[in-house]
C-alpha cells in the first residue's frame, strides 16, 4: 500500500529534478540568484521562474518597443517576494514614457479621426512650406494666449494639411489638461444617425459644452435641413452662448460655404444659411491656407 508522505517525496524529487535541470541554463540561474530566495521556495515555481527569466534577459538586450520579444508588448514577467512568489507584468521604461508621451488622448474624444492625425504634432509641422505661414501663426498664438484668442476658420485646398495642423493643436491643448473633442464632419452626421434611439443627444450635448470643439471637413458633408438646422446650428450656438472655443476646416471659403449651406432639396434658404454664418464668425477667425495637394504621390 502506498502512503500519503511517499506521494509528497516523489513530488518534491520531480519539483527538485526540475528545478535543477532549469539552473544549468546560465541566464535562468543567475535570474534567482537576483532574487535572494531559498531553493526550497523557488524549486515550487520553477516553469513561472523560467518565463520571467526568458523576459528578464529580452529585457536586458531590448532596445526599443519595436524590438520587443515578450508576450505582452512593453511588460516583462517578473516575480514579488513575500511569503509566496507572485507574478505580474511590470511595464519597461520604454512603454512607460510611450504611455507618458500619449497620455494627453484620455483628454479627447474622437469622431472618426485617423490614427495619424491623432498622433500629430505641431513640432513637426514644416512651417517653411509656402502658405502655411499664416495658419501657423495663428494657430502658435493661440496655443500662447489661450484664454483671449478666438478660435479658427481654417480654409483652403484639399490636401494641404489643415486637419493634421488643427489637430496638433487640440494635442497640444489636452496635454494641458484641456477637454477636446474632433469630428470628422461627415462621418459624424452619418453615426449620429444611427444613434437615434442610443446617444444622439448626448453626443450633441457634448460638442455643445466640450472646452474645445474641432469640427473636421464642414462643407464636405451631403447637406440637408436636418444636418444644418437640427445639428450644426444648436451647437454653434451652444458654444456661441457658453464661450467656447471652436475651431473649424473646410475647402470652402465663406462665401461658398454660404451657398453650399443655401442649397438643399426644399430649395434655396439663404436665411438659414446667413445664421449659421453668423455663429461661426462670432467664435472663429477666418485663415486661408492654399497650397500643394500632399496626398499626392509623387511620380517616379
Amino acid at each position: 500500500m502506498i502512503k500519503l508522505s511517499d506521494n509528497l517525496k516523489y513530488d518534491k524529487t520531480l519539483l527538485k529534478n526540475e528545478f535543477e535541470k532549469a539552473k544549468e541554463d546560465d541566464d535562468f540561474k543567475n535570474f534567482i540568484n537576483r532574487l535572494s530566495c531559498s531553493d526550497e521556495l523557488l524549486m515550487k515555481y520553477t516553469s513561472y521562474l523560467k518565463e520571467s527569466s526568458i523576459e528578464y534577459n529580452n529585457c536586458l538586450n531590448c532596445k526599443g518597443l519595436s524590438e520587443c520579444k515578450n508576450s505582452l508588448l512593453g511588460h516583462a514577467y517578473l516575480p514579488k517576494i513575500s511569503n509566496i512568489i507572485s507574478f505580474n507584468y511590470k511595464k519597461c521604461h520604454y512603454k512607460k514614457n510611450q504611455d507618458s508621451k500619449y497620455n494627453y488622448e484620455k483628454n479627447i474624444i474622437y469622431y472618426n479621426v485617423t490614427k495619424e492625425n491623432r498622433l500629430a504634432e505641431f513640432s513637426k509641422i514644416d512651417k517653411r512650406i509656402k502658405g502655411r505661414q499664416d495658419a501657423i501663426l495663428y494657430l502658435n498664438n493661440f496655443l500662447n494666449n489661450y484664454e483671449n484668442t478666438l478660435g479658427l476658420y481654417l480654409y483652403g485646398s484639399t490636401g494641404c494639411g489643415k486637419t493634421y495642423m488643427v489637430t496638433s493643436v487640440i494635442n497640444e491643448l489636452a496635454k494641458k489638461n484641456i477637454k477636446c473633442a474632433i469630428a470628422f464632419w461627415p462621418d459624424f452626421l452619418r453615426n449620429l444617425k444611427s444613434s437615434f434611439d442610443t446617444d444622439y443627444e448626448d453626443k450633441i450635448n457634448y460638442l455643445i459644452n466640450v472646452e474645445v470643439l474641432f469640427i473636421d471637413d464642414l462643407g464636405g458633408e451631403s447637406l440637408t435641413p436636418w444636418a444644418r438646422d437640427e445639428v450644426l446650428f444648436p451647437i454653434l450656438q451652444g458654444r456661441l452662448d457658453k464661450d467656447k472655443k471652436t475651431f473649424i476646416t473646410s475647402n470652402l471659403d465663406k462665401e461658398l460655404l454660404y451657398e453650399h449651406l443655401s442649397l438643399t432639396k426644399q430649395g434655396v434658404e439663404k436665411v438659414k444659411a446667413e445664421r449659421i454664418i453668423s455663429r461661426i464668425n462670432a467664435i472663429t477667425n477666418e485663415v486661408s491656407m492654399i497650397c500643394k495637394d500632399y496626398r499626392i504621390k509623387k511620380e517616379n
